[in-house]
């Protein structure tokens, strides 16, 4: 299974919002400025999250989107449902021998319980300074 552009960058429209959480509406013009994306492409995106209930939407000068509920109750697996569809390795599991078909299910299963119990929040507090370097070279 590959996440493409839409479910990526649709997490980076929801952590970008929960960081901003309880601050009002957030323009998406502010959110491509900062992470280089385009405006556009992001509007596109946002349309579904909204349909779907994940953000909600304010019009006019001050507007912009803001997450529906906290970002301690929305995951990750919320949002690459809606932009990706079901989480699913291969396509027809179903006709796959057993051996197989058990694999693929595992699979799909290990992914899906990373997407439930990872929460918007957990993305949005995480920074570059908990990234831990495991390498260090001298010369």
């Amino acid at each position: 299974m590959k996440i493409s552009t839409k479910g990526r960058y649709g997490l980076t429209i929801m952590i970008e919002l929960a960081k901003h959480y309880g601050e009002g509406p957030i323009p998406l013009r502010k959110i491509a400025a900062e992470k280089e994306l385009s405006e556009a492409y992001l509007e596109q995106l946002v349309s579904p999250l909204r349909n779907s209930g994940l953000v909600k939407s304010v019009r006019g000068a001050y507007g912009g989107y803001m997450l529906a509920n906290p970002p301690s109750e929305i995951s990750a697996a919320n949002v690459i449902s809606v932009l990706e569809g079901p989480i699913q390795p291969v396509e027809g599991i179903e006709n796959e021998e057993a051996p197989q078909r058990e694999l693929w299910l595992r699979i799909r299963d290990a992914v899906k319980n990373v997407l439930d119990t990872t929460t918007i929040e957990d993305l949005a507090q995480h920074t570059e300074e908990n990234v831990v370097d495991g390498y260090m070279f001298y010369i």
